[in-house]
């Protein structure tokens, strides 16, 4: 991963992406460079429009995150495990001072 974030920071500053540049960049960070990981991800970057693919990115992970089975109508008993865990709280507090 932290390849592709040496990549992404090349590209936001409008440097070109290549292999020289992402080592320079592990090396200047402290990691160990694997020399494999950084041709392969050249390579899978070689015809990528990243803007066009961060553009793609954002839309995606903004979109919202659908309920794990309730329906519309339906509502999710969010505050019932709060409740729960403030009488257990205040249950062993008790138990402390008697």
């Amino acid at each position: 991963m932290e390849y592709v974030y040496a990549a992404l920071l090349l590209h936001k500053l409008g440097k070109l992406v290549d292999a020289e540049s992402i080592t320079k960049i592990m090396q200047a960070a402290g990691a160990q460079v694997d020399e494999s990981k950084v041709k392969s991800l050249v390579a899978s970057l070689k015809d990528v429009d990243i803007d066009k693919e961060l553009e793609s990115s954002i839309v995606a992970s903004a979109a919202p995150a659908t309920s794990g089975g309730t329906s519309e109508g339906e509502s999710a008993p969010a505050e019932e495990p709060k409740e729960e865990k403030k009488e257990a709280a205040a249950e062993g507090l008790s138990a402390l001072f008697g």
